[in-house]
């Protein structure tokens, strides 16, 4: 059956509203985010010739400006580009720059990839220091929980100077709040937007202000974001283990997620600068993120399919069927304090800052109910098409089984409750001395940095089998028609969640604890890290005409204590922390930058550098999981090596007229010891058990990783090829990527490199005219690895996707622009597949989302 949603006209609304302010023309009346900025002229304008800067320009300015006077290769943000599209946060605004793809959850940029590079290995810092990860598993910082209104500023460095921290493999994401500094005056900024995804109607909203000004020698600048996001996203899972000689899948979900996402976010920055030789500072940045999801699942469990099938159709009988539903509550939040100094001493300069951050993740309840049918005679009976992509699963002999309620009886509930806390102590001291004897811009600078580190992750998870009753019970199974995928697949009677909790409340007799799965899921995940780091650093900064040398040496000394848990058959759940490992070791990164202004648009960049990775927490935790019974040992290890790389950059970067940009960047690194899961069948004594010839899982270091590739960029009004193009523009970037991974366990030969796609594109023309601004964007990237398994037919990829944003917006009076926007207008799809494109894992479909709104300044 198929259905026509509500949704679907809206997509041409947008256009032809687009189409009606692209065609208005009234003088040029802009607010400062979208405004037409003063005149400006490029550095070396021929004869004199006025380049008019306007909104999206000013930001293209500021960016390419910033990355003219790098030392280095990095890419940047500028703050008026952020949100110019519908980029709600950090991870989406830092996309459409070159080399950068970015990792999704439910439709939503969480992670930054840098170069096909895992998000672990990339340094993310908040006003330079580290920023605190919430997550428990890794060190990836989840940049969906900052909010783009929040920042100034976001910079990609991708070659890395001996004053900055050497966890960085993949690059540096440093992110800048706003001093009242970098503004003239008093000024005010506010924006309110509603918005309506097509998937489920239900509003969306977003508001936030920024107030600054300067008060003598004080600068104060306060800004607070909120935001309420219904989200609703479809999915059908395929199958892990496609039969080989079938060609057939062996499991079917269907998958409705129905969540709402709610941001809170706040900045106080407070400077003082008495002169100019002091300036003073002390910062405070707040972030939250709530999520509160329901999902409801219908799950056929094909089995092992062995016969191939007829034209594309297999027939099965007597497997189980299951409906599921989940609810979970997700509340994070993280504090930053930071405070510190830059002075100016006469013969040299000193900065000192020091840093305090904290955040939690907290998982208050996931909880799930299971009910499931009989297998044989009582299962369930149908056909399987693989003629397509999103192959089809339908009843033999009527349906009235599959959608009967009473066939499914209660089997499980679990509550789950997870809390992961990291707390960051920072503190770091710079001084810079001029070599004036040499040039004006020569200097040498040391330092030192201390990172003291603190993570916990503590899981409480109980499971309950079910008895004695069925979905058919006490209202518990509600067949409302539900279907996906405008009607394509049908999700069956939905389970009330409310409902069973409730009967079982009233029925606690009906719920007997299983205590051997609580235990285990209760005490495998539970850690405490220690980390202590300590850097020092010495560099030069070498002028030499039109050469800059930038030579420099890190030492960075880390020690760490983990502590895990031993689960065997006499654990309990009250057992504290049993198993303690250590590591300390030191390492030293040498590197060398180097520009060279070859004229005055033609910049030449090399760099020479070197990084570590560190392992992920969970890895490192020395936690012990045995089962005799099954002959298995899961286990962490906290012996694990860090990752390091060799690191080679070099870029050509043309400053075009009217403040355009082209440049071509080519990179190598050479990783060793990443870390992979390894099976291996040993025997030995673990966790006091003595087994033989058991399966043991842990996580190790294998050979080597490569990573290499070029980008493209091109940025530039478009009146360098026409005078009639006056108001047009372009950003185009294209970063073609390779690389492997060697001596991965259990495999021979090389294994493509996790998350690194080979292509990443990203296309935007905009037009800015009085008072009228446009802008479309598209954004590419093609799949990538996201699992290995144990041969090449079970690896799995994260397909390809392109991205259509869009937005429009109109200045009504000098202070106030009126805009519309929209979100994924080619409804692209997370999809992800086994082995081959046409062996379905799981596809997740968004749709778009229309929102307009107000934005004022003062």
């Amino acid at each position: 059956m198929m259905m026509l949603h509500r949704g679907r006209i809206r997509a041409p609304f947008a256009l032809a509203l687009g189409a009606l302010l692209s065609s208005a023309a009234v003088p040029a009346l802009a607010a400062p985010q979208d405004q037409p900025a003063a005149a400006a002229t490029d550095d070396n304008a021929e004869q004199g010739e006025e380049i008019i800067v306007t909104g999206q320009r000013e930001a293209e300015r500021r960016a390419i400006d910033a990355k003219r006077s790098s030392l280095t290769i990095e890419d940047v943000v500028a703050a008026t580009d952020v949100g110019k599209l519908p980029d709600q946060n950090v991870a989406e605004a830092v996309r459409r720059l070159p080399g950068i793809s970015i990792a999704n959850d439910q439709g939503e940029g969480r992670y930054v990839v840098i170069r096909g590079v895992d998000p672990n290995l990339a340094n993310v810092t908040l006003n330079g220091q580290t920023a605190a990860a919430p997550e428990p598993d890794g060190r990836q910082v989840k940049l969906d929980d900052i909010p783009s209104s929040l920042i100034g500023s976001v910079e990609v460095v991708k070659s890395l100077t001996a004053d900055r921290d050497a966890n960085a493999i993949a690059g540096q994401v440093d992110i800048n709040t706003l001093s009242a500094f970098d503004k003239k005056g008093t000024f005010l900024f506010g924006r309110a937007a509603a918005g309506l995804p097509d998937l489920n109607d239900k509003i969306q909203w977003e508001g936030d202000a920024t107030l600054g000004g300067r008060i003598g020698d004080f600068g104060v600048v306060l800004s607070g974001n909120a935001s309420r996001r219904p989200i609703a996203s479809e999915n059908l899972q395929g199958s892990a283990a496609w039969n080989a000689t079938s060609g057939l899948p062996d499991d079917y979900r269907v998958r409705r997620y129905n969540l709402v996402r709610e941001r809170r976010g706040a900045v106080a920055n407070i400077d003082y600068r008495p002169s100019d030789a002091v300036q003073i500072f002390v910062r405070g940045i707040y972030s939250s993120f709530q999520d509160h999801e329901t999902r409801d699942q219908f799950r056929i469990a094909l089995g092992n399919l062995a016969t191939p099938p007829v034209n594309n159709v297999a027939s099965f009988s007597g497997v189980r069927g299951t409906h599921f539903v989940r609810t979970r509550n997700e509340d994070d939040s993280t504090v930053t304090f930071q405070g510190g100094g830059k002075f100016d001493l006469g013969f040299g300069k000193l900065s000192l800052e020091s840093t305090w951050s904290k955040a939690i993740k907290k998982d208050p309840l996931r909880s799930e109910f299971q009910f499931r049918t009989g297998s044989g005679a009582s299962g369930l009976a149908g056909t399987v098409d693989i003629s397509n992509f999103l192959f089809t699963v339908d009843p033999t002999g009527g349906s009235g089984r599959w959608l009967d309620p009473s066939y499914y009886s209660a089997l499980q509930v679990n509550y789950d409750r997870r809390r992961a806390e990291e707390k960051l102590k920072q503190f770091r001291a710079d001084f810079e001395v001029p070599l004036s004897a040499l040039s004006e811009d020569s200097s040498i600078k040391v330092g030192v940095k201390y990172l003291g580190r603190d993570k916990t992750n503590n899981r409480d998870y109980q499971q309950y089998d079910l008895n004695g009753f069925t979905m058919a019970t006490a209202g518990i199974g509600i067949d409302e028609g539900t279907t996906i995928y405008d009607g394509l697949f049908r999700l069956g009677p939905r389970v009330d969640y409310a409902a069973a909790q409730a009967y079982i409340t009233a029925n606690p007799a009906r719920a007997v604890l299983n205590a051997s799965g609580s235990l285990g899921n209760s005490l495998v995940n539970d850690y405490i890290v220690s980390e202590d780091i300590l850097a020092g650093y010495a560099m030069a900064t070498l002028k030499f005409g039109n050469v800059t040398v930038i030579p420099g040496v890190r030492v960075e000394d880390t020690s760490g204590t983990y502590q895990g848990k031993t689960i065997t058959a006499t654990s309990t759940v009250s057992q504290g922390f049993n198993v303690k490992g250590k590591k300390d070791y030191t390492n030293v990164f040498p590197g060398l930058n180097v520009r060279f202004d070859a004229s005055d648009r033609l910049v030449i960049r090399a760099g020479a550098t070197t990084a570590i990775g560190r392992p992920n927490y969970d890895d490192l935790a020395p936690f012990v999981q045995v089962d005799a019974g099954a002959n298995t040992v899961a286990q962490g290890n906290p012996t694990l090596k860090a990752l390091r790389s060799q690191n080679a950059d070099l870029s050509a970067e043309y400053y075009l007229p009217g403040h355009g940009l082209f440049s071509v960047a080519g990179f190598y690194k050479h990783i060793d010891d990443p870390i992979f899961s390894s099976i291996a069948i040993t025997s030995g004594t673990f966790g006091g058990v003595a087994l033989t010839n058991a399966n043991v899982t842990q996580p190790i270091n294998a050979n080597k990783s490569t990573v290499y590739g070029v980008e493209f960029n091109l940025q530039t009004p478009l009146t360098i090829l026409w005078s009639g193009l006056d108001g047009f523009g372009v950003n185009l970037n294209y970063t073609r990527t390779g690389g492997s991974s060697s001596g991965v366990p259990g495999r021979v030969g090389k294994v493509d490199n996790y998350l690194q796609s080979r292509d990443v594109a990203s296309a935007q023309l905009y037009f800015e005219q009085g008072s009228v601004a446009l802008r479309l964007a598209y954004s590419y990237r093609s799949h990538m690895l996201d699992t290995v398994g144990a041969d090449a037919a079970h690896d799995q990829y994260t397909d390809s996707n392109g991205q259509l944003d869009a937005r429009a917006s109109f200045a009504v009076i000098k202070q106030a622009i009126v805009f519309v926007e929209g979100s994924n207008l080619t409804d692209a799809k997370w999809r992800r597949y086994t082995g081959t494109p046409n062996h379905l894992a799981e596809q997740e479909r968004y749709s778009y989302t229309l929102r307009a709104g107000l934005q004022l300044a003062f």
